[in-house]
């Protein structure tokens, strides 16, 4: 578990690079990958507004980071555009990283560098003078409350401390978007939240992020706009809370306990508009709860959650509740 940090400083960098405000950070249109016989990434399209925090999620195997790489230039798409900043990748790939920032899902700091160093080195990959990126590492460290472990390698930091040194680093160059693929993924409450503190700081800001993430209360937390892909398609896309209003019943009440499963057959079932069932919960989506929990005093054996519908719902109606193995 981290431990206990106060505020940091904003980074003060604003919009930077003098840049303009084009009606979209990044543009991608039509984007299709495949592997074989396999299609990962199939006719998928979106744009990415200034200032603008933009949410991918889906199953394993969905096709989120194969998108990620190949708005990196990293892949190479088989058929559609990637627009950034008013350039085109890959032909203008090298441009276009110069203004990105990038959080990996897998830790790639340099275990023989300490923090300071492992800013310093990735900022000559920019070009960088060596006396630019020093007079950044204070303020970046700061913001990732690690100034005081400065010094340190990354072998003596926690799970949290290394992804926001990674999120540090990937500053560096004063990036216009970035591209953020699960980067709390591992990481304990504490850290996560302080995690969400520093990117919301950074939309502040006026930076823009495409974040793929599995956690749909940082989903919910943090992004403006969401895109759900399955098996390489767009299937829904839209704000966070229009998108649950539009698919879900604004009530779910959630059954457990023993004998649960037994409601299936019971007269309640038709108080709800539609039931699912996983292992030994049973969830009822309802427009209005208050006749199905009154029928439920019925059944004191078992206990009951009532609560709004959320992402978690949303996801699980869109992609299904059978789990996929990694892809």
């Amino acid at each position: 578990m981290d431990e206990k940090v106060g505020d940091a400083l904003p980074l003060g960098y604003g919009l930077g690079h003098n840049q303009t405000m084009e009606t979209s950070i990044l543009s991608v249109q039509g984007l299709r990958k495949q592997y074989g016989d396999s299609t990962v990434v199939d006719d998928v399209s979106f744009v990415i507004q200034p200032g603008e925090c933009l949410g991918v999620i889906g199953p394993n195997g969905a096709g989120k980071t194969t998108t990620i790489r190949m708005c990196l230039g990293l892949s190479m798409p088989d058929a559609g555009s990637i627009t950034a900043f008013g350039l085109q990748m890959p032909h203008d790939a090298l441009a276009i990283k110069a203004q990105l920032g990038v959080v990996s899902q897998m830790d790639t700091l340099d275990p023989d560098f300490s923090c300071a160093e492992n800013l310093l080195v990735y900022g000559r990959y920019f070009g960088m003078k060596d006396a630019q990126i020093r007079a950044r590492i204070p303020e970046l460290l700061e913001f990732a409350s690690l100034t005081h472990k400065a010094n340190a390698k990354p072998g003596e930091l926690s799970g949290g401390m290394k992804r926001r040194l990674s999120l540090a680093r990937a500053l560096v160059n004063d990036p216009r978007l970035l591209l953020l693929d699960e980067p709390t993924t591992g990481l304990d409450p504490q850290a996560r939240h302080l995690m969400w503190e520093r990117l919301q700081l950074l939309l502040q800001q006026g930076k823009s992020i495409l974040l793929t993430t599995h956690f749909m209360d940082e989903a919910e937390r943090l992004c403006s706009r969401l895109l759900v892909l399955d098996h390489g398609r767009k299937i829904a896309e839209g704000r966070p809370r229009d998108l649950i209003a539009q698919h879900l019943e604004p009530d779910v009440v959630e059954v457990y306990g023993n004998g649960a499963q037994t409601l299936l057959d019971a007269p309640l079932k038709t108080l709800a508009a539609r039931v699912e069932v996983s292992g030994e919960t049973v969830f009822f989506y309802t427009q209005d709860a208050k006749p199905l929990l009154q029928a439920l005093t019925a059944y004191p054996q078992l206990r009951t959650l009532h609560r709004p519908a959320n992402l978690e719902d949303l996801f699980l109606k869109l992609t299904g509740r059978q789990i996929r193995e990694d892809a």
